[in-house]
């Protein structure tokens, strides 16, 4: 079979199914992408040029139209040099966000095309209106209905679409969402997974953590207010000054993936370092930026708490990873994270904003982590169930690639017919 995939970032959502289509005899695979240093065996990168354009002489509105016109003109042209090359697709899968697949079924009209619907913008009820304290840059419903149009007009010119969680699909139009199937693109478990004997080397310091240790742990891309950095901050003097052996570990850039910036010259860490003062004892605050992604798997190993706090917006894969390698996961109540998280059952859960009851809930994990031995089971199997890449994931995607390649319908919950005995390695 040949596919296509595109994504601005490769390989993006697509890194688990690219590398299995890759393995597999027969195949060959073509990535579009902007110029980034990744690679994959087997599969060939055609880059496109990023938009360097600075300002753009439009209505403030149709800034980002614009944009996604310029990366989906750019795609398209990168199809056509593929067909000069003599190559076409039996599948396109790509992701709709940046308007890079507005423009590829003119190029391949008769080629199915899957594309990722990962989240719909909304004036009310999601993440723009949550926090009061940090106002959203999008906080202008007129805005928002026009970066919508990057939705609409990529959901018209798709076959199908596919959403991670239920709750994100659930925020698409009613009239849309019968064709947008709800699949996450699932973790490895055999690598994300509990072990006793895991260390984890403090930079700088040198000190060795293992799970005798007090360990809470905090991931994000980037530490910022949609992912709740701010509340979890002002969780922290409370449990130091209760917690003297606690040590906390947080893993995050200074940068901003969503939201509003910090104001010139600042970061959001900055901010509450100097909100907090002196009543955080650094010490035992450590901030590691990036890591490794197999050190990171070992700080979740020997974590004793792990929060995890978010808008009402799309869930982190850093949530799911945590949850496999069984950790406490402490969540906050907003709906991505419902959706998995039960409280009292395979974790625990806390109002997003509710620092002091985050606090409370991480020194009783401290307190007695033998009592949270079953969450921390339920927590594990929660991902092996929902979101086991080889054994449940990957049978579901194979199969709506099927049902795309042979012209049949899909299901919109992304568990078609095909897909019942499957094996992930079956697919040629």
């Amino acid at each position: 079979m040949n596919y296509l995939f595109i994504h601005q970032n490769f390989p993006g959502q697509y890194r688990h199914l690219v590398r299995h289509l890759a393995d597999q005899r027969g195949n060959t695979i073509y990535f579009i992408t902007q110029p980034n240093e990744n690679v994959m065996r087997g599969v060939f990168k055609v880059s496109y040029p990023k938009d360097e354009r600075g300002a753009i002489n439009c209505h403030a509105y149709s800034v980002e139209v614009d944009r996604s016109i310029y990366n989906g003109t750019r795609v398209a042209d990168a199809c056509r040099q593929l067909v000069e090359l003599g190559f076409k697709p039996d599948l396109i899968v790509g992701h709709s966000g940046w308007g890079e697949t507005l423009f590829v079924k003119d190029v391949f009209p008769d080629v199915p095309l899957l594309a990722n619907f990962e989240f719909y913008y909304h004036a009310k009820g999601v993440d723009v209106d949550f926090d009061p304290e940090f106002v959203s840059i999008f906080n202008d419903a007129s805005r928002l209905r026009t970066l919508n149009a990057t939705n609409l007009l990529s959901f018209q010119g798709a076959s199908w679409g596919h959403s991670a969680t239920a709750w994100q699909r659930s925020l698409y139009p009613p009239e849309m969402q019968p064709r947008i199937s709800q699949i996450h693109e699932g973790v490895d478990t055999e690598i994300a997974r509990p072990n006793p004997r895991a260390r984890f080397t403090l930079p700088g310091s040198g000190r060795v953590l293992t799970q005798d240790d007090e360990v809470v742990t905090y991931v994000a891309r980037n530490l910022e207010p949609y992912r709740g950095f701010h509340v979890f901050m002002r969780s922290l003097p409370q449990l130091l000054r209760r917690r003297k052996n606690a040590q906390v570990v947080i893993v995050g850039a200074d940068g901003v993936s969503y939201g509003a910036p910090p104001p010139p010259r600042s970061t959001f860490r900055a901010m509450m370092l100097e909100e907090l003062g002196n009543k955080l004892d650094l010490s035992r605050v450590h901030f590691l930026g990036v890591i490794d992604h197999a050190e990171y798997l070992s700080l979740l190993q020997i974590s004793k708490a792990h929060v995890y706090l978010t808008y009402p917006f799309v869930l982190s894969w850093s949530f799911v990873e945590a949850l496999a390698c069984g950790c406490l996961v402490i969540g906050s109540r907003t709906p991505p994270v419902l959706e998995v998280l039960e409280d009292g059952r395979n974790g625990w859960t806390v109002d997003f904003f509710a620092h002091k009851e985050l606090a409370r809930r991480i020194e009783a994990a401290l307190a007695d982590p033998e009592a949270t031995r079953s969450l921390r089971k339920a927590a594990r199997a929660t991902a092996v169930a929902q979101f086991d890449l080889r054994r449940v994931l990957m049978p579901r995607w194979l199969a709506l690639f099927d049902d795309l390649i042979a012209g049949r319908t899909p299901a919109a919950s992304g568990r078609t017919a095909a897909a019942l005995g499957r094996t992930a390695g079956s697919r040629r």
